[in-house]
């Protein structure tokens, strides 16, 4: 993929997700508009577009299902990096990927096959914000899940963190704790869409005290 900040027919995957710079996401790809861009990305080291879904389903309904719902997603995705890919049978693609850099849609279209490609460009990385003395223990407390993670022998690729681990940037333990907590996809959006990583911290910071991880 171009350093570029400007990206010209960047394929697009729509997801009831939402991907974090730096995050991990795992993917079971069998739809054909998927395999072909999955299987091309792969091949040239290019990254893709995540972007989260606002209207419609990730999966393509059967036939006889009925209409589909018009897909419809937000205008600020991650790029995602292909970092494992196998294909254990015919039709069927399990990779993972890796967040990097947010974009924001200029323009997109709707391919002929349904694959989503746009124009779109990238935006500044977040600043490498040093976390404050009253939020440190955010991130004390996803060191301890990791550690416990660790002490239970869950299997490195089972560990929903990627390294290196940067417990002392507000940006990255903002992320982390935005991919781990139940709350909803709109929220996450707007929590990843923010460009203050300090103000998501804060944020995330109200989010553990209210559902009582904290």
């Amino acid at each position: 993929m171009s350093t570029a900040a400007h990206l010209s027919e960047l394929p697009l995957f729509p997801l009831g997700t939402v991907l974090f710079p730096g995050g991990l996401l795992p993917l079971r790809i069998f739809e054909v508009r998927y395999l072909d861009m999955i299987s091309r990305c792969h091949k040239s080291g290019t990254a893709f577009g995540v972007v989260s879904l606002t209207q419609g389903a990730e999966v393509r309904s059967a036939p006889g299902d009925g209409p589909l719902a018009a897909e419809t997603f937000s205008s600020v995705g991650t790029l995602a990096r292909i970092t494992q890919y196998s294909a254990p049978q015919a039709g069927l693609l399990v990779i993972r990927c890796e967040g990097a850099e947010r974009f924001t849609v200029k323009r997109s279209e709707k391919l002929r096959h349904g694959l989503w490609v746009a124009e779109a460009e990238l935006l500044a990385p977040d600043q490498v914000v040093p976390i404050p003395d009253d939020l440190q223990h955010i991130a004390k407390g996803l060191r301890k899940l990791l550690n416990q993670l660790k002490e239970r022998d869950v299997p490195p690729d089972q560990i929903p963190l990627i390294e290196p681990y940067r417990f002392e940037d507000c940006d990255w333990v903002a992320n982390r704790w935005c991919e781990l907590l139940p709350v909803p996809v709109e929220m996450k959006q707007q929590l990843m869409s923010l460009d203050n990583p300090l103000l998501r911290l804060e944020l995330v910071s109200d989010l553990l005290d209210k559902s009582g991880w904290s």
